[in-house]
């Protein structure tokens, strides 16, 4: 069956291996959970038969529009406006708990997100100081820049963005702000680049800061974490888990979750092999973790950072 395609200023990194690995029953049920502009959903759905079931997830009310608007008339699939944390609430509202032949998600910040200058995730565009993923909920950037103590600025730099200079930009934006609220991207990159001293040609002295701000605003580390302790009670025996990072800090959680519930522990050197117990296996990893060709980094530069790590349920399912 065909999924319908539009145009899309938005190329999903890692297309093909994302899907090809996710994808292992044409009447499965899965979940896309960071839907985006709808490209993988559309690669999903184009190896799903009539039976087949897809649960997209997207918390930015204009991705969900426009994704029920490109798949009206699919019965095949469900697009949610919620954040993917919140995937075993949905779960459960369809009776799918243990059920799931897959989940995939692609993380961070949407091409659409950065290009429109009004969500104010990029430096490069002028617009408000906002970055939220779901427009209308929570602290804006700009609520949250102008009334944060420095040592939480500092802070939030350091743990989202490894900005070294993170105190020297907090001091910085305190004594820009008590001139002037700061309220737009091109002002608050301003203020970061002139405390930073020296110039690398190769990166903007702004990029950490706003992926930490960005990353701190969204809950991106919080949301991921609320996942990864559901989805093994969601997914099938056999289902797959899949998810593209872009930080390392993403990365990080996602490879310690499937060690985690992939690996044996080590034996105690006092204790008999035979004689030792321990919780059994709920995940094999599936491969090594897997980056973007080159052809895709060249024709992407989005694509340079990504890092895809698989893991399959295995065991069953508790009543």
């Amino acid at each position: 069956m065909n999924s319908p395609q539009k145009s899309s200023p938005h190329q999903s990194v890692l297309l093909d291996e994302a899907v090809t690995a996710l994808v292992g029953s044409q009447n499965g049920i899965y979940v896309d959970g960071t839907f985006g502009r709808g490209g993988h959903s559309s690669e999903i759905l184009s190896q799903l038969d009539s039976d087949g079931l897809l649960l997209a997830i997207d918390r930015d009310q204009q991705a969900v529009d426009y994704g029920r608007d490109i798949f009206a008339g699919d019965s095949r699939i469900e697009i949610e406006l919620s954040n993917f944390s919140n995937l075993k609430t949905l779960v459960l509202e369809r009776n799918w708990q243990g059920k799931l032949s897959g989940v995939l998600l692609d993380l961070g910040v949407s091409s659409p997100q950065l290009d429109q200058a009004e969500r104010g995730f990029s430096f490069q565009k002028a617009g408000p100081l906002d970055m939220r993923m779901s427009q209308h909920a929570g602290e804006s950037a700009a609520d949250w820049i102008n009334r944060a103590e420095a040592d939480e600025i500092a802070d939030v730099l350091w743990s989202y963005g490894d900005e070294r200079f993170s105190r020297r930009i907090a001091r910085a934006i305190l004594r820009e702000r008590e001139e002037e609220p700061i309220e737009t991207t091109t002002r608050l990159a301003e203020i970061v680049r002139a405390a930073i001293p020296g110039f690398d040609p190769k990166k903007d002295a702004a990029t950490r800061t706003f992926q930490a701000i960005r990353i701190f605003i969204n809950d991106e580390l919080g949301e991921l974490k609320t996942l990864l302790a559901d989805v093994l009670d969601l997914l099938a025996p056999g289902g797959r888990l899949v998810v593209i990072s872009f930080h390392s800090l993403e990365d990080r959680l996602v490879k310690r979750f499937i060690r985690e519930h992939s690996t044996p522990p080590k034996a105690h050197r006092d204790i008999p092999v035979q004689n030792e117990i321990h919780a059994p296996l709920k995940l094999k990893a599936i491969g090594k973790a897997h980056k973007a060709s080159q052809s895709e980094m060249s024709a992407n530069p989005r694509s340079r950072s990504a890092v895809m790590r698989v893991a399959e349920r295995i065991g069953e399912i508790a009543a």
